[in-house]
């Protein structure tokens, strides 16, 4: 990826953060509290439907957070919802990952799954590090694990007021934030 892309990138992800901050996203009240030891790793590769590989996430646990470095190529330009999801299981259309982790049973946008999106450039490319303390990383391996799962269009956090618009959000649009069908998969292992 060109060096000022990523620069871009970065600077994006960095506005989405703290406007997901701006909106209480990033809380930390949904973490499990796992005592999950300093500089413990996870990984996953996500796949699209065909079982190609188009990224990768990187996950390290840095204090109370969770560092998140994703790689990914071959997507369509523009924004992507990008969630962890509540099972570990990629089996396409990958609804087997069933809904986003949310632990503590919030609306959308304050899931502890709920992260920032993606923006895939012109050449389907996008890098992106965060941190999160929605979760430690031990809280993803729990009986059924998690999957990282990237959607087809952008997260919109939920966040339409339903004083402005006729008809108000439906339920797909406060449980998903609209962000559509599900494009690629990765289950979360540890390193």
């Amino acid at each position: 990826m060109h060096k000022q892309m990523m620069i871009v990138s970065a600077a994006l992800v960095v506005a989405a953060t703290l406007a997901l901050g701006a909106f209480g996203l990033s809380t930390g009240a949904e973490s499990g509290g796992s005592s999950t030891p300093q500089n413990s790793k996870a990984r996953a590769v996500l796949q699209d439907a065909a079982g190609n590989e188009i990224g990768t996430v990187k996950l390290t646990q840095d204090g109370d957070a969770v560092e998140v470095k994703v790689e990914v190529e071959g997507v369509t330009p523009g924004f992507h919802g990008f969630h962890v999801h509540a099972a570990g299981v990629c089996a396409a259309p990958f609804t087997t990952a069933l809904g986003h982790y949310n632990p503590g049973a919030a609306t959308h946008r304050g899931h502890a799954g709920d992260l920032p999106v993606l923006l895939i450039d012109a050449d389907g490319e996008a890098e992106a590090s965060f941190s999160t303390d929605r979760f430690a990383l031990g809280d993803l391996f729990d009986a059924d694990g998690s999957a990282f799962i990237l959607h087809a269009n952008a997260d919109n956090y939920a966040n339409i007021p339903t004083d402005r618009y006729d008809p108000d959000p439906d339920a797909t649009t406060l449980g998903t934030g609209d962000a559509g069908s599900r494009i690629a998969c990765g289950v979360i292992k540890r390193k």
